[in-house]
């Protein structure tokens, strides 16, 4: 390792110790989980606010945080239950400004009970005032496994993060852990040693110079969702500048980097405006623009927290010139902090739509033949092994992990394709109106005239519904709660072309298919599920000729069975 030569006395006292080992202090099923059926106390409980002061202590690997929660009871209370990870110890809590003897909470298992001190009627407002801290969960493999990363920069300099989306915030701080728990705001003062930096979520309201030269950063940010809560702290430098938006506003984009990457970050950088473009002329305004752009270099991949994007991908280079994790994890402002799924269960509207945003920014730079290159890149990447959507509450690892009978990354690149066909099914315009009113709950978006919202499933489809006033259920049955594919046969005979659809429990599935008949394209009806037409004999037919619909392909699964065979084979040697 090779430490600058200016690096000062002071910084070198920040060096720290050895982490502690990934996976460690171990955590309870119950932190582990995040999401499932709503505890039925803590259905009683709306988060409004939260102020959340939290000291993060490099040289020991642990933190001291005081979270002050403001609720309103939508039911009588007796109690408060709140998610904490158990290996964060709380040694005070106050309610409303009184001090609660000891005997007033537990936390057996990762879950904190308050006893009140008083029964809160409905409607009423209460405080609670949690002081705790200790050693927090260390990240196995971030942001794939929730926890702390505590890593060095090239010069041996504190590099730390947290990445939650799995386990949930209850990995750090006393929240509620489910995605409909968002709260109206949060105000964050993140302490750290003297020359380091904590850019985090929302508006940077100030720095405070302690005297002993710790800086304490204040942070307040609207609306955020539970596992987009982020702390990030290194020596950074930054780049900022004023984005002029399309809609009349304009906002800062800032990005935090380590020193030494001047001409990277600003490679980077340059990519900020033109992607903030894309997504407002696609979507619609940029959902936090009274806060900011932010990104953030992290020691771990890469994570959608919001206005603070993580980012990890070490400026990766790729044949459609432009950073893929960079835009998906900005795809996500729109796609999980502005439309936040209702249900782990619905996760393919955050993970499926950020997907796809990468293959349409691909087409509006470059044109089709980048867009069908990039779509057909992901093709082989479905696995269908189980449905997207399981019509239930699920724990988000039920839905991440295949091995626990999910759909794994099929929330991704079978929901990408999913997003790809059904641009085609009902036309761009239609598209477009659907994916606004699912994102802003209007057509018309504007600056000041949207708030962030939730949505499920169930809703996407109503609004499909909507816009088209045509019932779509047998496209949302097949291919999100089914877990095969449908397949297209083709029978030729003589001069006639027979095309049916084989759909999983015979569900019906009249989708149209485009066909291309020496060189001249026609679209047939499947209304009944199958077509036939008349053809010449010798007649060059080509099915579905620009791969605008998922389905089955007897191609892709001898690749995949090959690809298995290969490793199985490389991990027998």
């Amino acid at each position: 390792m090779i430490v600058r030569p200016l690096l000062a006395a002071s910084l070198v006292a920040l060096i720290a110790a050895a982490p502690p080992p990934k996976g460690l202090p171990p955590l309870t099923a119950q932190t582990q989980r995040s999401g499932g059926p709503i505890d039925p106390e803590q259905a009683k409980l709306q988060l409004d606010t939260v102020d959340l002061a939290i000291e993060v202590m490099p040289a020991s690997q642990s933190i001291a945080g005081v979270a002050t929660l403001d609720f309103t009871a939508k039911a009588q209370l007796t109690s408060l239950v709140i998610d904490l990870d158990r290996n964060l110890p709380v040694s005070a809590i106050a309610i409303d400004g009184k001090p609660l003897q000891r005997s007033a909470w537990v936390n057996p298992e990762g879950r904190l009970t308050i006893t009140l001190p008083a029964p809160v009627p409905v409607d009423g407002k209460v405080t609670a005032k949690i002081s705790y801290g200790g050693t927090p969960h260390v990240a196995v493999r971030a942001p794939w496994d929730g926890g702390f990363v505590w890593s060095k920069t090239p010069a041996g300099l504190p590099w730390i993060a947290t990445a939650v989306q799995g386990e949930g915030c209850d990995l750090f701080w006393p929240c509620l852990d489910f995605p409909t728990a968002e709260p109206r705001s949060v105000d964050l003062h993140i302490t750290v040693p003297k020359g380091l930096k904590a850019p985090s979520n929302g508006v940077l309201l100030g720095v405070d110079k302690l005297a002993d030269g710790r800086t304490r950063w204040n942070w307040r940010a609207r609306h955020p969702n539970m596992y987009a809560i982020a702390l990030n702290i290194a020596p950074y430098e930054d780049i900022t500048a004023t984005y002029q938006s399309r809609f009349g506003n304009s906002f800062p984009m800032t990005y935090w980097y380590l020193p030494g990457e001047d001409k990277q970050a600003r490679a980077l950088f340059a990519e900020f405006a033109p992607t903030v473009d894309f997504f407002e002329r696609t979507i619609g305004p940029y959902p936090f623009g009274d806060e900011k752009v932010g990104v953030v270099e992290t020691p771990h991949k890469g994570m959608e927290h919001q206005t603070i994007n993580g980012y990890g991908n070490e400026y990766a280079k790729a044949p459609e010139g432009f950073d893929w994790l960079f835009q998906h994890e900005f795809a996500h402002e729109w796609f999980a902090n502005q439309l936040t799924v209702a249900d782990w269960d619905d996760m393919w509207l955050h993970e499926g739509y950020a997907t796809y945003m990468q293959p349409l920014y691909g087409r509006w730079r470059e044109g089709e033949a980048r867009y069908a290159a990039m779509m057909l890149a992901s093709r082989a990447d479905i696995i269908n092994n189980a449905p997207i959507v399981s019509g239930k509450p699920r724990a988000e690892e039920d839905v991440y992990q295949g091995d626990r009978g999910g759909p794994g990354l099929d929330i991704y690149y079978k929901a990408l394709w999913m997003l790809h066909t059904l641009r085609y099914l009902i036309g761009d315009q239609a598209f477009g109106d659907v994916t606004r009113l699912a994102v802003y709950g209007r057509i018309d978006p504007k600056p000041g005239n949207f708030a962030p919202r939730y949505c499920s499933t169930a809703e996407y489809q109503k609004i499909v519904e909507q816009v088209t006033g045509v019932d779509y259920r047998w496209f949302f049955d097949v291919y999100l709660r089914q877990a095969a594919l449908p397949e297209l046969v083709e029978t030729r005979a003589g001069g006639k072309l027979t095309l049916s659809w084989k759909v999983p429990g015979n569900l019906p599935f009249p989708m149209p298919v485009d066909i291309q008949i020496d060189g001249r394209d026609t679209r047939l009806a499947m209304t009944g599920g199958s077509n036939t037409i008349d053809i010449s004999p010798d007649a060059h037919v080509v099915v579905d000729p620009d791969s605008r619909i998922l389905k089955r392909s007897i191609a892709v699964e001898d690749l995949q069975a090959w690809r298995a065979a290969m490793a199985a084979k490389a991990t027998a040697k």
